[in-house]
């Protein structure tokens, strides 16, 4: 009898295992349905999100395609920028060259201009000193109206002078 009660005691608690087994395995098959489930709508949004994705990246192609299209098309735009720019540095540098050479031949002409004037004005005070003692006056400082006037009309002249350089300037600025 001891060996059945021993019998009946494994029997029972191998009943009370089982029905724990099975209830373990029912709450197992529950959870991978889910995971399964999961695993499923998982794999239906990536499948979306590739699709979407491939279309993402042809339309990032097509783009592509189109800024090199118009870049190429911009190009010559830039090229003859480049060469604008290049003849405007050309062309200051002449201006600079032609305007440096007027001015310096603009005062070269004023000191030649000086000097020959100061000679005559010499001349003319020493014809004067001549014929003034007899007076009995001086002519120290003293400066004659036709030698004013021609100062007054060369500076007349060199103001013509910057002005069109001025304007042909502008021109061709614009």
């Amino acid at each position: 009898m001891l060996w059945q009660i021993s019998v009946a005691i494994i029997a029972i608690a191998f009943a009370v295992l089982v029905v724990f087994l099975i209830k373990t395995l029912k709450t197992a098959q529950e959870s991978l349905d889910n995971v399964s489930k999961t695993l499923k709508e998982v794999q239906g949004t990536i499948d979306e999100l590739g699709y979407e994705v491939k279309q993402t990246v042809r339309h990032a192609n097509e783009i592509t395609v189109d800024v090199e299209q118009k870049m190429k098309q911009i190009d010559p735009v830039m090229v003859s920028v480049k060469n604008l720019g290049e003849v405007l540095a050309e062309v200051t540098g002449a201006a600079k060259q032609v305007s440096s050479t007027v001015m310096s031949k603009f005062q070269h002409k004023k000191e030649s201009g000086n000097a020959v004037r100061s000679s005559r004005a010499a001349e003319k005070q020493a014809s004067e000193v001549k014929a003034l003692p007899a007076a009995g006056g001086t002519s120290a400082g003293i400066v004659t109206p036709s030698l004013a006037h021609h100062e007054n009309s060369t500076s007349k002249k060199w103001l013509n002078y910057v002005d069109i350089a001025a304007d042909t300037w502008n021109k061709i600025r614009r």
